[in-house]
C-alpha cells in the first residue's frame, strides 16, 4: 500500500489524565516488536495481558487498503492500570533494521510479502529522518566548512565543550575550574547578602565624620579601660552564664525546690549512703567510708540487676534475676564437665533464682539437691559428670509477691482490661459469652457458637476473555500470533466465552480438522459469531471436540485449542443459620460435601481447595 505522510511519522506524545489507560498509536506498524512506549522517560514492558502501570499491551488495526501484513491504521496501546494526571507518555516505532524475505529470481511471488517489505523499509527510513530530526546538526543555511565533528576522548576528558571563533567544536576549557566556584558558593553568597551593607557604609561617610568630631568622648572611654579590661578577662563566664541562661532562668523558677533540698542536705546525704549507684563488683563499704548497712542498694551493670545488702547474707538481687515469668537455657555439653555456668548455645549467660529452676538432661527432669545443685544463682552442679554431646535444658522461674486486696474494696467506677477487668457496665443477654471485637482492642457479648450444618455446592461460573491475534512472517510464511506467542496452542474451557480480535486480511476461523479447509476440513461453527471482518466470538460448547484455528485465506498459520472440562470455581454454603432454618432431604441429597461444625465459620475455594475461616 502506498504510505502517506501522515500515517509515517512514527512518534505521538500525550500527556494523561488521571486514570487514563489507553493512548492511541497513529503511524502503522508491522508487529509488537516495533512499537515503544515512554511513561516519563522510562521504557515499559509489553505484555498481552498487562498488570500495573509499567506494563501494555497493543491492539493493532488493519487498513481496508492494505495489500500488505501490516497495522496500516495504526492501533492502541492499554496500560495495565491508570496513569497519574500529567504523565507524559512517548509511543515510538523503532524497526530493527533487517531483510526478512527474500524473492526469487524470477517467477511468481507473494505479493503482499513483496509490499510489506517495501512499506518496512519506508518506515524505517521515517524512523531514521524521525531521529535526525530531534538530533543537534547544522543548518542547512550554515557554512559546510564548520567541524562539529568530538575531539578524541584523550583531548575532551574532563573539558567543557564549546565553539571557537569559527563555529568549529573545541575542548580547552578545563572543568576542573568549575568545582573551585562551586566551592565558593558560600563566599559569593555572602557578598551578595552584604551589598547593601556596602552601599549604606558609603552613604554613611558623613556619620563616620561625626565620630571624629566626638573624639573626647573616646578619650573617656580610654581612660576607663581597667575597668573594660576586669569584663574582658572574665568574658568567658560571662559567655558561659549566657549559653546556660535556660538553666539559669528552670533553677530561678524552681527555687523553692532548690531551697527545699538545701534544707534537706541531711537526708540527701543519707540517700547517697543508701544507693551506692552502678558498678560491676560489690561495693566493700559505704561511700563515706563506713561499713555496708542493712538495705543498701547498688546496680550491678555485670548481671543488669538491682541488689540488696543484707547483713549477715551480703549482696542479694532486689528482684527476680528473671524477667519475667521464666527463662530457658540450652546446653550441648563438651567434654565430661560437673558443673555448667555462662552462656548457653544462644549466647545467654546463666543466672537463676537459688532454687527456682528446674533442669533436664537429654528430656529427663533432675531432681533438685540431688541430681544437681542449684543454689548460686549462676552454675548447675551436677552430682555425676555429663557426657559430650549431652543436652542440657534449663527453665528459670521469676519470683514475685502478689498483694492481696480485697474485692470489697472496689466499690466504684468500671475495671479495664488493662486491670484485669472487662470494660463493661452491664451484662449480656442469656446465652451470649464474652469475646474480643474485631478491632481487637475491646471486650463484647456476643452469641455463643452452636452446632451446625454446611452443605457445599461446587460449580464452574464462566468467564469472558479477548483474546489479540496479530500476523507476522517467519521464514518467508506468515504465522499467527495469539497474544504474542507464535501459533500458541490455546486451552479453551467449556462454558467460557472467547473474542479474537484479528487482522481483517487473515480471516480467524476454527474446525475440527488440523489447517480447517486447506487440510480438507470444515468450519466449525458450534457457539462460533463473526461480529465483524476483525472479529469472531466462540461459546465453548459442552463435551465440544478438540478444535483447530486456521486463517480460510492462506494455509499454515494456525494452530490447535483444546477444550477441557473447566475445574470448580465456585462455592455455594447452605447452612442451618444456628438452627433457625431447615435444610431438605432433597437439598442435602444436592450437596457435594457436608461439614457439621460450630456456627460461625465463613467458607471460600480457591484452586479447587476449600478455604475455612472463622
Amino acid at each position: 500500500m502506498t504510505i502517506v505522510s501522515n500515517k509515517n511519522t512514527p512518534r505521538n506524545t500525550y500527556t494523561a489524565s488521571a486514570n487514563q489507560t489507553s493512548f492511541a498509536i497513529s503511524f502503522e506498524f508491522y508487529q509488537i516488536a516495533d512499537v515503544k512506549v515512554y511513561k516519563n522517560g522510562t521504557l515499559l514492558t509489553y505484555n498481552a495481558t498487562p498488570s500495573g502501570s509499567s506494563q501494555y499491551s497493543i491492539t493493532g488495526t488493519a487498513s481496508a487498503s492494505d495489500n500488505a501484513y501490516e497495522f496500516g491504521s495504526g492501533g492502541s496501546i492499554t496500560l495495565g492500570a491508570g496513569a497519574s494526571a500529567n504523565d507524559i507518555i512517548v509511543i515510538i516505532r523503532d524497526i530493527s533494521v533487517e531483510r526478512t524475505t527474500d524473492f526469487p529470481n524470477s517467477g511468481a511471488f507473494d505479493i503482499t510479502s513483496l509490499n510489506t517489505q517495501l512499506d518496512t523499509l519506508t518506515s524505517i527510513v521515517a524512523d531514521v529522518k524521525t531521529q535526525t530530526d530531534r538530533s543537534v546538526k547544522l543548518l542547512d543555511t550554515d557554512t559546510v566548512s564548520a567541524t562539529v565533528t568530538l575531539p578524541a576522548k584523550a583531548t575532551r576528558q574532563s573539558k567543557l565543550m564549546g565553539f571557537d571563533a569559527n563555529g568549529n567544536i573545541e575542548t580547552t576549557v578545563n572543568s576542573a575550574g568549575l568545582t573551585t566556584i562551586s566551592g565558593l558558593t558560600t563566599e559569593i553568597q555572602t557578598l551578595g547578602a552584604i551589598s547593601s551593607d556596602l552601599t549604606n557604609l558609603n552613604s554613611n561617610l558623613s556619620t563616620i565624620s561625626n565620630v571624629n568630631s566626638n573624639i573626647s568622648t573616646i578619650t573617656n572611654v580610654n581612660s576607663n579601660l581597667s575597668a573594660i579590661s576586669t569584663v574582658n578577662s572574665n568574658i568567658s563566664a560571662i559567655t558561659t552564664a549566657n549559653s546556660n541562661n535556660t538553666a539559669i532562668t528552670n533553677v530561678s523558677n524552681a527555687i523553692a525546690n532548690v531551697n527545699q533540698v538545701a534544707s534537706n542536705l541531711s537526708a540527701v546525704s543519707d540517700f547517697a549512703n543508701i544507693y551506692l549507684g552502678a558498678s560491676s563488683s560489690a561495693p566493700t563499704q559505704d561511700p563515706d567510708g563506713s561499713a555496708l548497712d542493712d538495705g543498701d542498694l547498688y546496680f550491678d551493670s555485670s548481671s543488669n540487676q538491682l541488689k540488696v545488702f543484707a547483713i549477715g547474707s551480703g549482696w542479694q538481687n532486689a528482684g527476680s534475676s528473671v524477667n519475667g515469668t521464666s527463662k530457658r537455657y540450652k546446653y550441648t555439653v563438651s567434654g565430661t564437665p560437673t558443673t555448667l555456668t555462662g552462656n548457653d548455645d544462644n549466647s545467654e549467660s546463666l543466672t537463676y533464682d537459688a532454687g527456682f529452676i528446674d533442669v533436664y538432661k537429654n528430656g529427663v527432669k533432675m531432681v533438685n539437691g540431688a541430681d544437681v545443685t542449684v543454689t548460686s544463682g549462676s552454675s548447675i552442679v551436677f552430682a555425676s559428670a555429663l557426657a559430650a554431646g549431652d543436652i542440657v535444658e534449663a527453665i528459670a522461674f521469676g519470683t514475685f509477691n502478689v498483694s492481696n486486696v480485697s474485692a470489697s474494696n472496689v466499690t466504684s467506677g468500671i475495671l479495664s482490661t488493662a486491670r484485669g477487668g472487662t470494660g463493661l457496665t452491664s451484662l449480656g443477654s442469656a446465652g451470649q459469652a464474652l469475646v474480643v471485637n474485631n478491632s481487637g482492642n475491646a471486650l463484647v457479648y456476643s452469641n455463643a457458637s452452636s452446632a451446625e450444618v454446611y452443605g457445599f455446592k461446587k460449580s464452574f461460573t464462566a468467564s469472558t476473555l479477548n483474546r489479540t491475534v496479530t500476523v507476522a512472517s517467519v521464514g518467508g510464511s506468515n504465522k499467527y500470533f495469539i497474544d504474542g506467542v507464535q501459533q500458541d496452542t490455546l486451552e479453551l474451557l467449556e462454558g467460557n466465552t472467547y473474542i479474537f480480535a484479528y487482522p481483517s486480511g487473515h480471516p480467524f476461523k476454527f474446525s475440527t480438522t488440523s489447517d480447517g479447509t486447506h487440510g480438507s476440513g470444515s468450519e466449525y461453527t458450534t457457539g462460533v459469531t463473526h461480529n465483524s471482518s476483525t472479529q469472531v466470538t466462540i461459546v465453548v460448547a459442552t463435551n465440544a471436540p478438540t478444535l483447530y484455528y486456521y486463517c480460510s485465506s492462506h494455509s499454515g498459520m494456525g494452530g490447535q485449542a483444546n477444550t477441557p472440562v473447566p475445574s470448580n470455581n465456585t462455592l455455594q454454603v447452605q447452612t442451618t443459620n444456628t438452627g433457625a432454618d431447615n435444610i431438605s432431604e432433597s437439598d442435602y441429597a444436592g450437596f457435594n460435601d457436608v461439614l457439621f461444625a460450630a456456627s460461625g465459620f465463613s467458607w471460600s475455594i480457591s484452586s479447587g481447595k476449600l478455604i475455612a475461616t472463622i
